[in-house]
């Protein structure tokens, strides 16, 4: 059998159970497919990682990568990221903490593992540890609790060794005003820009167009194509082949009780008179006044809604007050106290809470309500049969992949088993243009093929499919007649560049002979602009945001008003000068030292713990096969 991690990666469950459970590098047992892509990637004081390991982390990765980014994700991208180096990475510093923790003597008792998985809320029912939700969870995921309770005993070992690490590591007061400084300080520029696309008439002779394509051809490139064929398992095929039991029934029923518990909610409306946190009890006795004599007016028959609106804090100010429909533990502990203890219609004494005052009208009670095992039933029928047709197709695939090996295996696999093999048209890494749900991974796994290669069982969301490469079309640059046009408006392009590069180095080196900045860009036919002030990372007042510009002005100052160069920014060559620095407020500092504190002791912790990881590398015999990580 493959992977757990391989064979439900598009189980509700397991991506539920892994996002509440966060254990880096779980080394499952990867059986067949451990033997078909043998080999070790890298070894570690002796200790090997194999192919299998470091493919379920690099999977797991591209994953991310794909619900991140979408179909927009493409192999250069996937390259940019560096995705390989991060998998291969993780699994090598898995294994020196792991060391590290051996090597320090560090203990993980068995209480601790059960008193870790007893907190994990996947595996509570109402808020306690459920041995037989549990149970149930690892064993429809196909994961025993021995191999489950290893994995968090590495998991907290690894955590032993950062605690020793990192919890010593501090932010002082001095740090976060620096920091606080730094980060809030604004400047006041004058800039001028020169704009490429302001450039007009630009000569292009024949010959020049002819001789940029030569020097560029390799950007004229026609994308690479494939065509394949591929078996496609869909649950729904499978449906039929299901078969739920009494007990599935009712064990589905006892472990998933909050899909059948609709909790008790208020619908209500609220004034706020706002304090804040750290007011002083001044402040606090003069909202409170105010919110009884608020409290007054409507329990003397104003409108509550128009009170609201006139008075309250909030922002649910403009609806009246209005906060629709919530849960007890939506709000904060004093507000649920209260309204989820009044009757609808009721107008409350004024709660205090962390906000400031509120006055609570409650509008209307939606008591707790339990559905029924056997109203359930139905809902659990199809969640079952979804989840195990899925497994069935799955079960097929792995059947098909397992037997098939080069050549003609699959089609006669798929024939043995009255499978339909579908072809398709050829395509680029964009994927073919229909029947197919997750293009962007059904073409990374084609174009990751070599010709007549059978792939792995993808996973495309509404069922899996098993490719195999049988056409390639391979990159070539295009003609000069086919891409001309393209060609000569990147040239223009270039030129357009070229020019307002020249003039605004022109105008800078006026400007640092001393040169008045009006009366020099009148010759340009521009005009000087105050941005007005802006700190390091806010949009730039009339330039909007520029990292280049920004990080240039920045370090600019009275003495050192201009920079050494134009500024290539997102819209053209900026020419800018010092004006004006401001120091931000002190007063601004309190509200945020806690933050900003936070903040540095999260960055300090990251370097630390990258420094030690960097010596623990430096300290160890560490090789790697860099051709296994294709």
């Amino acid at each position: 059998m493959l992977s757990l991690m391989r064979k439900h990666a598009g189980s509700w469950i397991i991506k539920f159970l892994l996002g509440a459970v966060i254990i880096a590098f779980i080394p499952f047992g990867y059986g067949l497919y451990q033997d078909r892509r043998g080999g070790q990637v890298a070894s570690v004081d002796g200790e090997p990682i194999s192919y299998a390991q470091y493919l379920k982390i690099y999977n797991n990765l591209l994953e991310q990568m794909r619900q991140s980014f979408g179909d927009s994700l493409t192999d250069d991208m996937i390259k940019m990221l560096g995705l390989q180096d991060r998998a291969l990475n993780q699994l090598i510093e898995h294994k020196l903490m792991l060391s590290e923790a051996k090597r320090l003597k560090f203990r993980v008792s068995d209480q601790e593992v059960a008193d870790a998985i007893g907190k994990i809320e996947v595996f509570q029912t109402g808020g306690v540890f459920d041995r037989r939700r549990y149970e149930y969870i690892l064993n429809r995921n196909r994961m025993t609790t021995e191999e489950f309770e290893t994995q968090q005993k590495e998991s907290m070992l690894i955590d032993k060794v950062r605690s020793l690490i990192t919890d010593n590591l501090t932010v002082s007061d001095a740090e976060a005003m620096e920091w606080y400084k730094w980060n809030n300080a604004s400047l006041n520029i004058e800039f001028v820009l020169f704009n490429p696309n302001g450039y007009k008439g630009i000569d292009l002779p024949q010959e020049e167009i002819a001789t940029y394509y030569d020097e560029n051809k390799q950007s004229y490139k026609k994308e690479a194509k494939v065509k394949v064929r591929y078996i496609f398992f869909d649950p729904e095929d499978y449906v039929k082949q299901v078969a739920i039991t009494e007990n599935e029934f009712q064990e589905y029923y006892q472990t998933h009780k909050g899909e059948f518990n609709t909790p008790k909610t208020v619908e209500a409306r609220h004034i706020l008179i706002n304090t804040g946190q750290d007011a002083d009890s001044e402040t606090v006795e003069k909202a409170k006044t105010k919110a009884l004599d608020i409290l007054k007016m409507a329990q003397g028959g104003k409108d509550f809604a128009d009170l609201a609106r006139q008075y309250s804090g909030g922002p649910s100010k403009d609806r009246g007050g209005y906060l629709g429909v919530f849960k007890y533990e939506d709000m904060v502990k004093p507000f649920s106290e209260k309204a989820f203890s009044m009757k609808p219609g009721e107008i409350s004494d004024p709660v205090r809470t962390q906000f400031g005052w509120h006055i609570i009208k409650v509008e209307k009670i939606n008591e707790a309500t339990t559905v029924t095992f056997e109203d359930a039933k139905e809902k659990i029928q199809k969640t079952l049969t979804a989840e195990k047709a899925k497994m069935i197709a799955y079960d097929e695939a792995e059947a098909v992949y397992d037997e098939s090996f080069v050549g003609d295996d699959m089609i006669r696999n798929a024939k043995e088993r009255n499978l339909q093999i579908q072809t398709t048209d050829f395509f680029d890494r964009q994927g073919p243009d229909k029947g197919i749900k997750d293009r962007s991974k059904f073409a990374s796994a084609a174009f990751n093929l070599e010709l007549m290669e059978i792939s792995d069982i993808q996973d495309l969301g509404d069922g899996y499919c098993i490719l195999q490469v049988m056409e390639k079309i391979p990159e070539k640059v295009a003609e000069f007649n086919e891409v001309q046009a393209k060609v000569a408006a990147d040239l223009k392009k270039q030129k357009q560049d070229e020019k307002a590069r020249e003039d605004a180095k022109a105008f800078l080196s006026a400007l640092m002979a001393g040169a008045s900045i009006s009366s020099e860009s009148a010759k340009y036919g521009l005009k000087p602009e105050d941005t007005g002030f802006f700190n390091r990372n806010a949009s730039i007042p009339k330039i909007g945001y520029d990292r280049a510009v920004t990080e240039t002005a920045f370090k600019l100052s009275e003495g050192n008003n201009l920079p050494l160069e134009p500024v290539k920014g997102q819209k053209g060559y900026y020419v800018i000068r010092f004006k004006t620095r401001k120091e931000p407020s002190a007063d601004g500092f309190d509200t945020q030292k806690a933050t900003i504190k936070q903040s540095l002791l999260q960055q300090k912790t990251f370097q630390t713990l990258s420094t030690w990881l960097a010596q623990l590398r430096n300290n160890s015999e560490i090789d790697t096969q860099e051709n296994l990580l294709e």
